[in-house]
C-alpha cells in the first residue's frame, strides 16, 4: 500500500513539473531583452516612421523605465504621448504628456510639450460642426477646443520666440472663432424651436466672450429677434443699435432687425 503511494505521489509531482514548463515555454518573449537604450530608442523611432504606432509605443514605454532619470527617457516621454496620440488613444496620450509637464517644468522641450497638449486636444474637435444636424447642440461639449486653446495660450505667453508659437497663434484664432460659431448656432437652433429667452442668453454669452469673432454680427442680429419676441423692446432696440454700429453695413440690417411678423424660416 505504502509503495502504490509513493508512486502516485511521483507522477503528481511529474505533471506539475510538466505544466510549469508547459506554462513557462507560454510566457511571452521580451523582445527588448538584452537591448541597449540607444537600440531601443533607434527601433521605436522606426517603427514610428512607418506608422507602426502600436509597436512604437511598446518600445517607448520600456525605453521610459531602462533610461529613468536622463534626458533620453524624457524624449521617450514626449515621443510615447505622441505615438499615442496617432493611435487615437486621447486618454493616454494627454495622461503621457501631462506627466512629463508636472516631471519636467524647467526642460528645454515644454514648449513642445505644450503644443503637444493642445494639438491633442484641438484635433479631438476638428469635426465641430460636422454633423449638426444629426443632434441637439445644446448637448455637444467644447471643453477639448476650450482646453487647447489654454495649452497654446501658455505656450505663446511663456515662450514667444518658440518655434510652435506661431502655428499656436493661429490655432487660438481658429478657436475663438469656431466656439463664437458654436454659440451662435446654438442661439440659432433654440430660436427656430421659439425657446427665445435662451437664444437671447447664448447669443449674448458669444458677444461677451468673443467681441472680435465675425459671429458676432449674426449673435447681435439674433439678440434683438429675440428681445423682440420675448416684447423687450429695449434689450432689442439696444441690441440692433450696437450691430448697426459695429456692422454698419451688415446684410442683417435690411428691412430691419424688429420686422415683428417675419417668419422664422425666413431669417436664414
Amino acid at each position: 500500500m505504502p509503495k502504490k503511494t509513493v508512486r502516485g505521489a511521483a507522477w503528481g509531482a511529474a505533471v506539475v513539473a510538466v505544466t510549469l514548463v508547459a506554462g513557462c515555454s507560454s510566457t511571452p518573449k521580451d523582445e527588448t531583452a538584452g537591448m541597449s537604450t540607444e537600440k531601443l530608442y533607434a527601433e521605436a523611432k522606426d517603427e514610428a516612421a512607418v506608422g507602426n504606432y502600436e509597436r512604437a509605443a511598446k518600445f517607448y514605454e520600456r525605453l521610459e523605465g531602462r533610461a529613468a532619470g536622463t534626458l533620453l527617457s524624457q524624449q521617450a516621454q514626449l515621443e510615447l504621448a505622441y505615438v499615442y496620440y496617432r493611435s487615437n488613444e486621447k486618454a493616454q496620450a494627454l495622461a503621457t504628456i501631462d506627466r512629463f509637464i508636472k516631471l519636467h517644468p524647467s526642460s528645454p522641450a515644454l514648449d513642445y510639450a505644450l503644443y503637444l497638449r493642445g494639438i491633442i486636444n484641438f484635433n479631438d474637435n476638428l469635426g465641430l460642426f460636422g454633423n449638426l444636424a444629426r443632434q441637439d447642440l445644446s448637448e455637444r461639449d467644447q471643453q477639448a477646443s476650450k482646453d487647447a486653446f489654454q495649452s497654446f495660450k501658455q505656450l505663446v505667453e511663456q515662450f514667444p520666440a518658440s518655434t510652435y508659437a506661431p502655428d499656436a497663434r493661429l490655432r487660438m484664432n481658429y478657436i475663438v472663432n469656431a466656439l463664437a460659431a458654436y454659440e451662435v448656432h446654438v442661439a440659432r437652433y433654440y430660436y427656430r424651436r421659439g425657446a427665445y429667452l435662451a437664444a437671447a442668453n447664448r447669443a449674448q454669452q458669444a458677444v461677451l466672450d468673443y467681441q472680435q469673432s465675425p459671429a458676432i454680427e449674426e449673435a447681435l442680429y439674433l439678440m434683438s429677434r429675440s428681445y423682440d419676441r420675448l416684447g423687450l423692446t429695449q434689450l432689442r432696440d439696444d441690441a440692433e443699435r450696437v450691430l448697426k454700429t459695429s456692422f454698419p453695413d451688415s446684410g442683417y440690417l435690411k428691412g430691419g432687425v424688429a420686422k415683428k411678423d417675419e417668419p422664422w424660416w425666413k431669417l436664414w
